[in-house]
C-alpha cells in the first residue's frame, strides 16, 4: 500500500523507473519468471510505445511472453494497467483470434478480475476517511478510480478487437473475456450505485470520476453486447461448458438488471432486450439449463416496480391540469416501460413454457398483485379516469395474453384452483376477476382443456385441486366488501345501446352464465354439484348467484331439463329433516324454477305431488301460484285451500299437542302462499273458511305460549300476516284482541321475526276502519306498537318499521293517530328522511371506503382461521365412513304389526265400555287412508324391488295387511260409527301445549 500511495504521488517519475527497471531487466534475461533469455537485440520498452504496427506485428512472439511474465508475478497494480494497456494496444491487433483463448485471455484476465476486486475493495474501505482537510485520502481514492477507469477502457480494447475480426465468434474462443468483463461491470454499477452510503455525503469529492467510471462501465457493456451478438455456439462439438458458459452470461447479466433498474430505464430496458434475445437464440442448446425462475421473478419484480412507478406518478398528477408537464412526460416513458417489460414476459413465457412449472405462482401472484392496485379494487390508488384508460389501453391490455398463454399448463391450474389457496384482503377480488377471465377464455376452446378446469384433482397428498366453477362461488363470496360498496367494472356492449358500468355481482352472474352456455356437455355433472353446494351455501350472496345461474340454465336448456331439476329440488325439500337455512335457499329456487316450466311440465307435477295430500303442502307452500296458468292456478288453489283448511279444523278438533305445530305451521304457510300468490282466485266460500281457521287460531295464543314455544312464536309469525288479507272482513274484537297481544309481546322483547310479522299486520291497519266503540282500546295501543317498533336499533326492522308505517299512515282513516305513532324527535327526522329519501347518516365517499376494508378484513380474518382449522382437522381425521344401509327384517316387521293389532284390540274395548269422543272417528278414517296409503306403497315396491332384485324376499311374502290383520280396525270404525258422537257440550278442549 505504500509503494501504492508512492507511485500515485511521484505520477510521471515511477512510470520512467519501472519501464526502466523492466527494460533492463529483459535486456540482461533477468526476469521475474526466469522462463526464456532475451534475445541480444532486445530494445527499450520507452520505444516500444512508438513502434510501427509492423514492427508490433513482427516482434510479437519475442515481446509478449515476457509482458505476460511480468504482468503475472507483479503486484503492483499500475503496473498491470500499463503492462496491460501496452499489449491490448499494440500486439492484441497481431494476436490470431482462433487462439485469443490459450494465448491471452485465460492468462491475463483471471488476475485482471482479482485486481479490480482489490481496487474496490481498498477505494470502500477507505472511503469512510473521506474529507476535504485529509488530501492524501482524497488524492488516493482518485488515483484508484482513475486507474479503475483505464482498466476498463483496456478490457473494452480487448472487447473491440474481438468484434472487428469477423462477423461470428465462437464462445469457446473467448469464453474468459464475457464473463470476467461481466463481472467487473457489476461490480462497478454496485459501487455506483451505492455511492450515496459508500462516501457519507462527501460524493462530491469524487463525483466527476464515478460519473467517468459509470459512463466507462456503460460503454463496456453495450460492447459487450455486440460481441455476444456476434457470439454463435461451436455446431460441431458438444460442449457442456460451452453451454454452461453461455448460461453464466445470462445470468450475469440478469444480475446486473437487478441492480441498474432504479439508476437508467433505457439502458435497463436494453438490457433485458438482451436478455430475451439471446435465451430465444440459444434456446435450442441451453433451454434445460436456464434458471428460468429467477429470469421469470426478476422480470415480474421489474413490471410491478415500474406498475407502481407509474400509480405513483398518476397520484401525483391529480392536482395538476396540464398534461405536458415532466411529472406526464415521466409517466408515459415509465408506462411504455411496463408495456416493454409485458412483452417480455409474453414472449419468454411463450417459448419457454414448458420450463415454467416452478414459476406458476410467481405469475399468479403478478396478475393479483397488478390488479389489487388497480380500480375497482378497494386497495386501488386514487388516480384520475384519463389516466386508468392509459393504463388500461397501454398496460393492461398488453398483459392480458398471458393467461391465455397459460390457460392450458397444468401447474398454472393447480396453482390458481389450489383447495388451500388463502389470500389477503386486497387479493380477494383481483381472484375472482381472473377466474373470470378464465372462464371467458374456456368459453372457445375445447372439451379437454375445459375438463382441466372444470374437474378436481388430488395433485399431491398435501395437495388438491377445486374445480373452477367451485373456485369463483368460493372467491366471489370473499368479496363481500366490494359487494357491498359496491364496486362497478365495465360492462357488456348491447347493440344500439351505449355501454353501462355493472356491479361486481352482474359482472360475475353475467360471465358465468356465458361460461355455462358453452361448456361442454361432459362436464354438467360438475356444474350440477357445484350450482348445487353454492345453493346450500351459508353465505346469502353466493347461494344468490347460483341461484340466478341455476335459473338461466332451466331458460337454456330444454323443458324436460327444468322439470327435472324441479322435481330434483322438490324430492330434497322434502328430504330435508326441518328448518335450516338449506332449506330456506332449496325452497326460493324451487319458487324461481316453477316459473320456467311448461304448462304440460306444470301438469305432471301437480299429478305426482298432489296438493290435496298434506303431506305434499310441505313443498305448495314455496311455490307462487302465479306460475301455473289460469284455470289450472283456480284447481290448485282451491285444492290446497280445502287441504289445508280440513286439516286445521281436524287439529282444533284433536287435542292440539305441541308434537303437531309442525305440521300445522306447514299448512299454514301453505294457506299464505294461496292467499298471497292466487288471492283473486278464491271464491268467497275458500276466503271465509280460511279467515274462519286464522281466528279460530288467533283466539288460542296467549303470551305464556308465544314467548315460551318457538313452534308458537311461528305460528303467530305465519297468522298475523294471514288475517292481514281479510282485515277488513274480520271482527274488531279479536282485531284488538291481537293488537293487545303485540303490546304485551313487546314488552317481552320476542324475537326480530316475530317482530316483523307485527308490521305485516300493521300495515294492513290502513284499510281497517276502527269503529267508535272500540277505538279508545285500538288505537292507544296500535301507537304504542309503532312507536316502539320505530325506535327499535335493529336495521332491518327499522327498514320495515318505516315502510309498514308510510303504508299505514297514507291509508288510514284516523289520522290522528299519526303523530301518537312518533313518539320522539329522533323517530320524527327518521321518518322524515325516509320519505325524503336522505341518508340518515352523512359519511364520505372515503370514509365509507376505508370503514368497508376495515370491516372486510375484521369479518375474513375470523373466517379465514375457521377455515383453515376445519382444513387442518380434516387433513388429521380419517373420513367418517357411511352407515351401510340395511334393510329391514321380517321379525321387525312382526313385531311392529304385532304392536298395532294390540292397539286395535284396546280400542275395540273401549268402544264397548263407553261412547267414543266425537274426533275418534275422524281419526280411524284418516289411519284406514294410511292403511291404504300402505297397500298402494306395498304394490309400487313390489314391482320396484322385484325389478331390483329377481330372488323373492321375505318383505314381499310378510307384508302386514291381511284381512285378518284388519279385522280389529274394521270393528273399530263400526262400533264408532253405530254409537254416533256425543253432543258438543260433553267435548272438552284439550290444548296440551
Amino acid at each position: 500500500m505504500v509503494l501504492v500511495r508512492k507511485a500515485c504521488r511521484d505520477g510521471g517519475s515511477f512510470r520512467s523507473w519501472f519501464w526502466r527497471e523492466c527494460f533492463e531487466a529483459l535486456v540482461l534475461g533477468e526476469s521475474m519468471s526466469q522462463e526464456r533469455a532475451v534475445p541480444e537485440s532486445a530494445v527499450p520498452l520507452e520505444e516500444i510505445s512508438s513502434w510501427p504496427e509492423e514492427l508490433c506485428r513482427r516482434e510479437l512472439p519475442s515481446v509478449l511472453p515476457r509482458l505476460l511474465s511480468i504482468y503475472q508475478h507483479s503486484d503492483n497494480w499500475i503496473e498491470h494497467i500499463q503492462i496491460l494497456k501496452i499489449i491490448v494496444e499494440m500486439f492484441l491487433p497481431h494476436m490470431n483470434h482462433l487462439t485469443l483463448e490459450q494465448t491471452f485471455f485465460s492468462q491475463v484476465l483471471p488476475k485482471t478480475v482479482r485486481l479490480f476486486d482489490d481496487m474496490m475493495y481498498e477505494l470502500t474501505s477507505q472511503a469512510r476517511e473521506l474529507s476535504s482537510q485529509n488530501l492524501e485520502i482524497q488524492s488516493t481514492l482518485r488515483n484508484i478510480l482513475q486507474t479503475m477507469v483505464q482498466l476498463l477502457g483496456a478490457l473494452t480494447g480487448c472487447v473491440q478487437h474481438v468484434c472487428a475480426t469477423q462477423e461470428s465468434v465462437i464462445l469457446e474462443n473467448i469464453h474468459s473475456l464475457p464473463s470476467s468483463v461481466l463481472h467487473v461491470i457489476k461490480s462497478t454499477f454496485v459501487h455506483c450505485k451505492n455511492s450515496e452510503s459508500v462516501y457519507s455525503g462527501r460524493l462530491h469529492l469524487v463525483a466527476d470520476l464515478l460519473q467517468a467510471l459509470f459512463k466507462e462501465a456503460y460503454s463496456l457493456q453495450k460492447q459487450l453486447m455486440e460481441l455476444l451478438d456476434m457470439v454463435c455456439m461451436n455446431p460441431l462439438i458438444d460442449e457442456h461448458d460451452d453451454i454452461l458458459n453461455m448460461v453464466v452470461v445470462i445470468h450475469s447479466l440478469l444480475d446486473i438488471c437487478s441492480v441498474i433498474s432504479s439508476m437508467d430505464h433505457a439502458f435497463h430496458a436494453n438490457t433485458w432486450k438482451f436478455i430475451i434475445k439471446q435465451s430465444l437464440k440459444h434456446q435450442s442448446v441451453i433451454k434445460s439449463q436456464l434458471k428460468h425462475k429467477d429470469i421469470i421473478t426478476s422480470l415480474c419484480e421489474d413490471i410491478l416496480f415500474s406498475f407502481h412507478s407509474c400509480l405513483q406518478l398518476a397520484e401525483q398528477m391529480i392536482q395538476s391540469d396540464a398534461q405536458d408537464n415532466a411529472d406526464y412526460r415521466l409517466f408515459q416513458k415509465t408506462l411504455k416501460l411496463c408495456r416493454f417489460f409485458a412483452n417480455s414476459l409474453l414472449h419468454y413465457t411463450k417459448e419457454f413454457l414448458p420450463f415454467l412449472s416452478d414459476s406458476c405462482c410467481t405469475l399468479h401472484q403478478l396478475y393479483l398483485q397488478i390488479y389489487s392496485k388497480f380500480p375497482p379494487s378497494l386497495y386501488a390508488a386514487g388516480i384520475s379516469k384519463a389516466q386508468q384508460e392509459e393504463i388500461a389501453s397501454t398496460f393492461l391490455v398488453t398483459l392480458s395474453p398471458l393467461i391465455s398463454q397459460l390457460l392450458t399448463f397444468q401447474p398454472f391450474v393447480d396453482v390458481v384452483l389450489d383447495s388451500k389457496l388463502e389470500l389477503p384482503c386486497e387479493l380477494q377480488l383481483p381472484q375472482c376477476l381472473l377466474l373470470v377471465v378464465i372462464m371467458d377464455e374456456l368459453s372457445s376452446r375445447p372439451e379437454d382443456v375445459q375438463a382441466l378446469w372444470c374437474t378436481e384433482s388430488q395433485v399431491s397428498e398435501a395437495t388438491a385441486r377445486v374445480s373452477l366453477l367451485k373456485a369463483i362461488f368460493s372467491s366471489f363470496e370473499q368479496c363481500s366488501g366490494e359487494l357491498s360498496l359496491p364496486v362497478h367494472l365495465q360492462g357488456v356492449k348491447s347493440k344500439g345501446q351505449a355501454e353501462v358500468a355493472v356491479t361486481l355481482y352482474q359482472h360475475v352472474c353475467i360471465h358465468l352464465c356465458t361460461f355455462i352456455a358453452s361448456l361442454h356437455p361432459s362436464l354438467f355433472p360438475e356444474l350440477d354439484t357445484a350450482l348445487l353446494n353454492a345453493v346450500l351455501s351459508a353465505n346469502m350472496i353466493t347461494s344468490l348467484l347460483a341461484m340466478d345461474a341455476w335459473c338461466f340454465l332451466a331458460r337454456y336448456g330444454t323443458a324436460e331439463l327444468c322439470a327435472h331439476h324441479v322435481t330434483i329440488m322438490a324430492h330434497l325439500i322434502k328430504s330435508c329433516p326441518g328448518e335450516c337455512y338449506q332449506l330456506t335457499n332449496l325452497s326460493i329456487l324451487l319458487r324461481r324454477l316453477f316459473f320456467f316450466m311448461a304448462p304440460r311440465q306444470q301438469v305432471e307435477f301437480i299429478q305426482k305431488f298432489p296438493p290435496k295430500e298434506t303431506e305434499n303442502l310441505l313443498l305448495w307452500q314455496y311455490i307462487s301460484f302465479q306460475a301455473l296458468p289460469a284455470e289450472l292456478r283456480k284447481q290448485t288453489a282451491l285444492e290446497v285451500t280445502r287441504a289445508g283448511t280440513a286439516w286445521c279444523m281436524k287439529w282444533l278438533g284433536s287435542n292440539r299437542t305441541l308434537e303437531e305445530l309442525e305440521s300445522l305451521n306447514t299448512v299454514l304457510s301453505a294457506l299464505l302462499a294461496v292467499c298471497n300468490s292466487s288471492g283473486e282466485a278464491l271464491d268467497l266460500g275458500q276466503q271465509t273458511a280460511i279467515k274462519e281457521v286464522g281466528s279460530q287460531l288467533s283466539i288460542l295464543l296467549n303470551v305464556k305460549l308465544v314467548i315460551g314455544q318457538p313452534y308458537v312464536q311461528q305460528t303467530l309469525s305465519l297468522l298475523l300476516p294471514l288475517l292481514g288479507f281479510f282485515i277488513q272482513t274480520l271482527d274488531p274484537q279479536l282485531v284488538s284482541q291481537v293488537i293487545t297481544l303485540q303490546t304485551s309481546l313487546l314488552k317481552l322483547e320476542p324475537p326480530d321475526h316475530v317482530r316483523l310479522a307485527f308490521l305485516d299486520f300493521l300495515s294492513s291497519l290502513g284499510k281497517l276502519f276502527i269503529p267508535q266503540t272500540i277505538q279508545d282500546r285500538i288505537l292507544p295501543s296500535l301507537s304504542s306498537v309503532f312507536a316502539s317498533l320505530l325506535a327499535d336499533r335493529n336495521w332491518l326492522l327499522e327498514q320495515h318499521s318505516l315502510e309498514a308505517f308510510t303504508q299505514f299512515a297514507e291509508g288510514t282513516t284516523h289520522e290522528e293517530i299519526v303523530p301518537q305513532c312518533l313518539s320522539s324527535e329522533e323517530t320524527k327526522k327518521k321518518v322524515v328522511s325516509f320519505l325524503e329519501k336522505t341518508g340518515f347518516v352523512d359519511e364520505t365517499t372515503a370514509a365509507r371506503l376505508e370503514r368497508i376494508k376495515q370491516e372486510k378484513g375484521t369479518f375474513w380474518e375470523p373466517f379465514a382461521k375457521v377455515t383453515q382449522e376445519e382444513t387442518k382437522m380434516s387433513s388429521l381425521q380419517p373420513c367418517v365412513k357411511r352407515a351401510r344401509h340395511e334393510l329391514p327384517s321380517e321379525d321387525e316387521y312382526r313385531s311392529t304389526l304385532q304392536a298395532a293389532t294390540e292397539a286395535l284390540e284396546a280400542i275395540e274395548l273401549l268402544l264397548q265400555k263407553s261412547p267414543p269422543p266425537d274426533w275418534l272417528l275422524m281419526e280411524m278414517e284418516t289411519l284406514q287412508e294410511r292403511i291404504d296409503k300402505l297397500k298402494r306403497q306395498n304394490c309400487s315396491g313390489r314391482k320396484q324391488l322385484s325389478s331390483t332384485f329377481p330372488q323373492p324376499l321375505a318383505l314381499h311374502r310378510n307384508w302386514p295387511l291381511s284381512d285378518a290383520q284388519a279385522l280389529p280396525l274394521r270393528r273399530a270404525v263400526n262400533l264408532c260409527t253405530a254409537q254416533g258422537s256425543p253432543p258438543a257440550s260433553q267435548v272438552s278442549s284439550h290444548f296440551h301445549w
